[in-house]
């Protein structure tokens, strides 16, 4: 029997932006889905805002991720079949919230993901830039207390990424939404205000951010190359 995690603490505070980095295999999507309660901890605890999910029955618990919880993954896991509105206000609509209120919540969510121009298309016609936003204003749309990132720049080019890490960067400060991303890009883990790094299902070391992000961005680096692993680094640079 193999151990994904192993005596790791874990703790983030309302309104904080973390990413927690690692080699692969080294638990941080196992983390997430512990998180999200997709996976149920063996040993251990874990506690939401004073709630243990492993404790709650099925349709609570359901309840609890849809009210709670935001996701947003690498593959934007959109629907193709609903235009970008539809995917947007999905939650909603299985919330049975009224239609003024979706359309209230719809109309401020697509100003300011800047895809109000797009809202009668399908994901299929969209830039991944495009995507990315609308599954972020998927995850917003019902205000979850926190938001999951698995990775949320993988599928993009740097200007795409851009746009969408200074897009949670900005949803973290003025909604106090906290967001726990996992990613193996340094860029992306600069955003954030603390990294997380793990190896083979442990705490490895954490960082804080600094007043400058360029010295920020070179600490992770630093402990990166230490962490081992397949990491990339020979060519990365700040923008």
């Amino acid at each position: 029997m193999h151990r994904a995690l192993n005596r790791l603490s874990f703790e983030a505070m309302e309104g904080e932006f973390v990413a927690v980095m690692g080699p692969s295999g080294s638990g941080k999507t196992t983390l997430l889905n512990l998180i999200s309660s997709i996976d149920l901890p063996t040993y251990g605890r874990l506690v939401i805002g004073g709630i243990e999910p492993e404790l709650l029955s099925e349709n609570k618990l359901a309840l609890f991720r849809r009210r709670n919880l935001g996701f947003v993954f690498q593959e934007f896991n959109l629907l193709n079949m609903l235009t970008v509105e539809e995917n947007i206000i999905l939650p909603l609509t299985l919330d049975g919230l009224p239609l003024d209120e979706m359309e209230k919540r719809l109309a401020v969510l697509s100003e300011k993901l800047g895809l109000a121009e797009f809202l009668d298309k399908r994901p299929d016609e969209l830039s991944g830039g495009q995507a990315q936003r609308t599954a972020i204003g998927r995850a917003l749309v019902h205000k979850p207390k926190i938001i999951l990132a698995d990775e949320p720049t993988g599928n993009l080019d740097s200007r795409s990424a851009k746009e969408v890490l200074e897009l949670l960067s900005e949803i973290n400060e003025v909604e106090r939404t906290t967001i726990i991303m996992v990613t193996h890009d340094p860029i992306a883990a600069s955003y954030c205000d603390r990294v997380l790094f793990i190896k083979d299902g442990e705490f490895f070391n954490e960082i804080y951010k600094d007043e400058q992000r360029q010295t920020f961005f070179q600490r992770i680096l630093n402990v990166l190359s230490l962490l081992g692993g397949h990491h990339d680094l020979s060519s990365v640079r700040l923008p």
